[in-house]
């Protein structure tokens, strides 16, 4: 038995269970990603006049008035993270997310290193997403499987 031969027995098993793992891991990137927005959004809605002031005085967003801002920023931070957990228009959200993402960065002059690190961890996990797909627990996955019978 050559020594290729010997590696590949003892990957094959391993490369097995990190495939078995796979939807889970998927799930678990789309769980991670979504909830720092959707508490974002949650925070928004908490205290809306703090939002609509952040918008006026701090975050410099070009093209819209601080209301409109604040309320697509906050509609961006509540419904897409919901289709990034049930797994629906799953790249789509994703995109969505990481164009909005690279907007916060540009419109916030004050984000500090450690924001900007966060914020580049996030953009990561959301090309993740966007570039592998939804996975296997998802409702995208689903349809397709669905669509694919026919």
């Amino acid at each position: 038995m050559t020594l290729v031969e010997r590696a590949s027995q003892w990957v094959a098993p391993v490369i097995r269970g990190l495939e078995t793992g796979r939807p889970l891991i998927d799930l678990g990137v789309r769980l991670w990603v979504a909830n720092v927005f959707w508490k974002s959004g949650v925070a928004s809605l908490h205290d809306w006049e703090t939002t609509v002031d952040l918008f006026r005085y701090e975050y410099q967003v070009p093209l819209l008035p601080p209301q409109a801002a604040a309320i697509l920023g906050t509609g961006v931070e509540l419904v897409f993270p919901v289709l990034l957990v049930i797994g629906l228009a799953t790249r789509f959200s994703a995109a969505t997310l990481f164009v909005f993402n690279i907007v916060a960065v540009i419109s916030y002059p004050g984000l500090s290193e450690v924001g900007l690190k966060d914020h580049i961890y996030w953009g990561i996990l959301l090309l993740v997403t966007l570039l592998h797909g939804s996975g296997k627990i998802s409702i995208d996955h689903f349809i397709r499987r669905q669509w694919m019978k026919a």
